[in-house]
């Protein structure tokens, strides 16, 4: 199974109208236990139930946070939320600043954060969807509750992660991403859940089961996934009016 966070287009069209979705079981519809649905590009969600509408089916999540809609054809399988996840092979040692290499701008910043992804095998579109909605792409930004750099690192994060200097991109975006890949992994590859501890820490989530209740932390992640899909609406256009063989 690949451990590239799948978002592709047709499998995760998280909205923030969807994000902020009532959350109270209703229509009818039977409350099911908790599963792990499998997309066809190996993304899963923790669903409470689901229903069928056309060609799409509603996924409502286990944390009572509304629900995702994903084209029905898009969806492997069920699983029971018993069932055992794979373990995730172990991380790659983090890199020192010393071995990373230094930016000379904007495009450098890609740079760094493609090479990031890479190593902990996530799509690049979501770091950099991550690194806007965190600091704009600024390495010295730094926010009202201390956190700082790219990435915005809070200063015992980042020296969890061996990180230095907090300002350098860099060494940012490495611990960063290193940290969103162990949120992922901890997450079993659910997606909202990580970017929700990404924002309002892993204490928070677990504590209300989910994305906390707390406006910032829900808008955080609608933005982030609404950023992240528009990217892939238009790689797909792009695609499609590509000609053919090009």
């Amino acid at each position: 199974m690949s451990r590239v966070l799948g978002f592709s287009l047709s499998a995760a069209l998280l909205s923030a109208s969807a994000m902020a979705a009532a959350t109270q079981p209703g229509n009818g519809l039977e409350v099911e236990a908790c599963r792990i649905a499998v997309l066809r590009n190996d993304f899963t969600i923790q669903v409470a139930r689901s229903e069928t509408v056309g060609s799409d089916t509603q996924l409502w999540l286990c944390s009572g946070d509304g629900f995702v809609t994903i084209p029905t054809d898009q969806i492997e399988r069920f699983e029971q939320r018993e069932i055992a996840v794979p373990q995730a092979p172990a991380l790659p040692p983090a890199n020192t600043p010393e071995t990373l290499p230094k930016p000379q701008g904007k495009d450098s910043i890609q740079t760094l954060i493609t090479g990031a992804a890479s190593r902990y095998q996530i799509d690049p579109d979501f770091v950099t969807s991550v690194v806007k909605a965190e600091s704009g792409f600024n390495s010295a930004a730094v926010s009202p509750k201390g956190a700082q750099g790219l990435m915005q690192l809070m200063p015992r994060t980042a020296a969890t992660l061996g990180v230095g200097n907090p300002f350098d991109p860099a060494s940012n975006v490495e611990a960063g991403t290193r940290y969103l890949r162990q949120l992922l992994d901890q997450y079993s590859g659910d997606a909202v859940k990580a970017l929700a501890a990404y924002n309002a820490g892993s204490r928070r989530v677990e504590q209300y089961g989910g994305i906390p209740p707390y406006r910032e932390t829900r808008s955080y992640v609608s933005r982030i996934i609404d950023d992240y899909n528009r990217k892939k609406l238009q790689q797909q256009a792009q695609s499609t009016a590509a000609p053919a063989g090009k």
